[in-house]
């Protein structure tokens, strides 16, 4: 920011990117942001051990994806990565499909069938969403990773369970745990790693090189001058994302396909026309009539976020002469981008080729 030295971009780990690309050409962790930096900072160390993993975040922010390197710099790499949509798992179904069963050991069994722990045997099994396990699917899992063992339905015979277990999700399941909705020795057996993954709201000054990487990925080779129009790259930093990555990810895909100029306007992403003026003040729970101070500093806030990003884009992340148009002092301004996370080189007019941070 503005009157400080900026924390410089580590190298690429190439180790790290050879082996996403390897797994069903995943690319890179994209982010230069220290929030985002701490996160994916301990996915190697956690890689070498065999413990459980679970990974938090919203909708959207990455959590298959740090599934994914997790596994891919294991020891386990050279075995299967079976991932689990926990939600689409009804107790009818559940032992069925993580233990499978033998020929006969229900009306229609006709063959036998092999679980996805047998599956991935040896490998890595991601529990994506698992806070949507009913009470029974929580009683079977638990079992599995305390005893290290199941039974085939129908079998008599208990098998090892040689695979590793990663969960996901975008609960929070400490407070479901203190609800009593979720059970306490599942959640401990599944947290003892934690990464948390921040939502991209709070990573503002990466939306650009996301950007940047999404608009290249999906533009075509006859078209290698399109880019981002200066009011369009203030709405992408404004614009709050609460499908985070993802959906920055779908609004730059539609934004080139029905773009017809040179440029991609705010219309061809298709957010939401709000974005295009001043966002309304997102008012607490807690709000009551009585609360005037509080909210006038969340209505000050949003100002000065949306008239921060719009002077920066007029300015090409021109400090000077963006501290001179808007009348203040050059470090006073600085102290207001770093405030609300807005990096001036992210309104720089050129698009770098995006870099990843150097994970150790």
């Amino acid at each position: 920011m503005s009157g400080e030295q900026d924390t410089p971009v580590d190298p690429v780990n190439e180790r790290l990117i050879q082996k996403l690309r390897e797994a069903q050409g995943l690319g890179m962790f994209i982010g230069q942001a220290p929030v985002f930096r701490r996160a994916i900072a301990q996915i190697p160390a956690i890689a070498q051990s065999d413990a459980t993993v679970l990974i938090c975040g919203e909708t959207g922010t990455g959590k298959e994806l740090v599934a994914r390197a997790i596994h891919y710099l294991s020891p386990r790499a050279a075995f299967p990565f079976i991932a689990v949509n926990c939600g689409a798992l009804p107790d009818t179904l559940l032992e069925d499909e993580l233990f499978g069963h033998e020929r006969g050991a229900f009306t229609d069994a006709r063959l036998g069938r092999r679980g996805l722990i047998a599956e991935g045997e040896k490998g890595t099994l991601f529990l994506d969403e698992v806070g949507t396990l009913t009470d029974r699917a929580q009683m079977a899992l638990l079992r599995v990773l305390q005893d290290k063992t199941y039974r085939v339905l129908g079998a008599c015979r208990e098998e090892q369970a040689d695979v590793r277990f990663v969960a996901a999700t975008n609960a929070h399941l400490k407070q479901r745990v203190e609800a009593g909705t979720f059970r306490a020795d599942l959640y401990y057996r599944l947290c003892v790693f934690t990464i948390s993954l921040p939502p991209l709201r709070e990573r503002r000054e990466d939306i650009p090189l996301l950007a940047a990487h999404f608009l290249k990925m999906y533009t075509a080779p006859d078209r290698p001058d399109l880019q981002l129009s200066p009011t369009a790259r203030a709405a992408l930093l404004t614009f709050d994302w609460p499908g985070n990555v993802r959906e920055l990810e779908h609004a730059i895909l539609r934004a080139v396909q029905v773009c017809q100029a040179s440029g991609v306007e705010v219309a061809d992403l298709g957010l939401p026309q709000e974005t295009n003026h001043p966002p309304p003040p997102a008012f607490p729970q807690s709000w009551t009539p009585s609360s005037f101070k509080a909210m006038k500093k969340v209505s000050v806030d949003a100002f000065e976020r949306e008239y921060l990003a719009h002077l920066m884009t007029t300015h090409h992340g021109n400090v000077s002469q963006a501290s001179h148009a808007a009348g203040k002092d050059r470090r006073e301004l600085g102290r207001l981008l770093k405030k609300h996370h807005l990096d001036p080189k992210a309104f720089a007019p050129a698009s770098p080729e995006p870099t990843a941070p150097r994970i150790k």
